[in-house]
């Protein structure tokens, strides 16, 4: 969905936004967020955040720029990927109300924008990075608890192996 992850899954009534990105714990955080939206009724929204790398302004200013790259479009495409490594299907079963979008952004700011009313849920993988990706780049699970309106339930990452 390149259109906007703002709007929500059914516009009105209790949802539940989830971050994914398509890693082992952004699927276990998308399950987890399947399983909270059928218990609590909710809508189901799931937002994939991106950003065009550095790089890209910088091609912009030479005389002979290379052809640009549609980073949303990849975007979506890593969300339909996700979303097929997670059900198999571009909708978890049994879930009517569900939605799934892209938004431009650092992946915490977005993720809050997203789950900007009080009665939403946050679900957020906290991932298993070491300490200097971590420093380098932060937390979005941090972030989200810091910054969001709603609760925000942050998921630990599958103790299974890859594969499994």
């Amino acid at each position: 969905m390149s259109e906007s992850p703002y709007r929500g899954a059914s516009g009105a009534g209790p949802r539940v936004v989830v971050g994914l990105s398509g890693s082992p714990g952004s699927l276990a955080a998308l399950h987890r967020a399947v399983a909270e939206a059928r218990s609590r009724s909710a809508g189901l929204l799931a937002v994939l955040a991106w950003e065009p790398p550095p790089e890209e302004f910088a091609h912009r200013r030479t005389p002979l720029p290379p052809r640009p790259f549609d980073w949303e479009q990849e975007a979506r495409e890593r969300l339909r990927a996700a979303l097929r490594a997670a059900f198999g299907a571009d909708a978890p079963p049994g879930m009517p109300d569900f939605r799934a979008g892209t938004g431009r952004g650092p992946a915490g700011y977005v993720l809050v924008k997203a789950a900007a009313r009080g009665e939403d849920l946050l679900v957020v993988g906290t991932g298993s990075r070491g300490l200097l990706p971590r420093a380098l780049r932060g937390s979005v699970a941090r972030y989200c608890v810091a910054h969001a309106a709603c609760p925000v339930l942050a998921v630990p990452p599958s103790r299974l192996p890859a594969g499994v």
